[in-house]
């Protein structure tokens, strides 16, 4: 194909790259209602996963127990333990990396200012630098709150993820932020609180 450059090392592979060009897509789910075609028989293959809830790609880290149906989410995990982020931002002075391509895309936007998932209630106006951050703001419109507190009689539930986790410090008096002024000792549950204390520490101006 004109502009592609594409070049298999056997005729199976070209075959089925062809079919990006063509739409072909012959291999097709079985499973009743589903209408899941694919171009590459791989590609069927992984898809059946979804169906059966086979995951053979298994995490090695002991203790971790996470599997996955593709080796890619696996290769993805595997940064959590070992801390690599190999997707950096080339912003100068900014230092940013990301264990995920995805998660970089979406900070890229901080810099440029981009909100490409819009609310659309009415008069709403909030636009969101990635999908999650505009699935959990619609919560605020329909008032769903999944993420439910564990802690016997409390009760708690939040739109959030990251709500409920600040949340349980109440529990756990959890205080992750801490003063850096020497001899302080002070530490809070949330960030706020912290950036709120620190203005305890400004001298005023004379």
């Amino acid at each position: 194909m004109p502009g592609c450059g594409y070049a298999a090392a056997d005729s199976g592979k070209l075959r089925a790259h062809m079919r990006t060009h063509s739409g072909e897509r012959p291999y097709t789910c079985d499973e009743p209602g589903c209408g899941y075609a694919a171009a590459g028989n791989g590609d069927l293959q992984k898809h059946m996963r979804t169906h059966t809830g086979e995951r053979p790609f298994n995490c090695d880290e002991p203790g971790c127990g996470y599997a996955a149906a593709e080796s890619g989410p696996l290769k993805r995990h595997m940064r959590t333990h070992t801390g690599e982020r190999p997707y950096a931002c080339d912003v100068p002075g900014c230092g940013y990396a990301a264990a995920r391509f995805d998660l970089l895309k979406a900070h890229i936007r901080t810099h440029t200012g981009e909100r490409p998932y819009a609310c659309d209630m009415p008069g709403c106006g909030y636009a969101a630098t990635e999908s999650g951050a505009l699935k959990a703001h619609m919560r605020t419109h329909t008032r769903v709150r999944p993420y439910a507190c564990d802690a016997p009689g409390c009760g708690y539930a939040s739109a959030g993820s990251g709500t409920l986790k600040v949340h349980m410090r109440i529990h756990t008096e959890e205080r992750p932020y801490t003063c850096d002024v020497p001899g302080c000792g002070y530490a809070a549950a949330q960030s706020c609180g912290l950036k709120r204390h620190m203005r305890t520490h400004l001298i005023p101006e004379a």
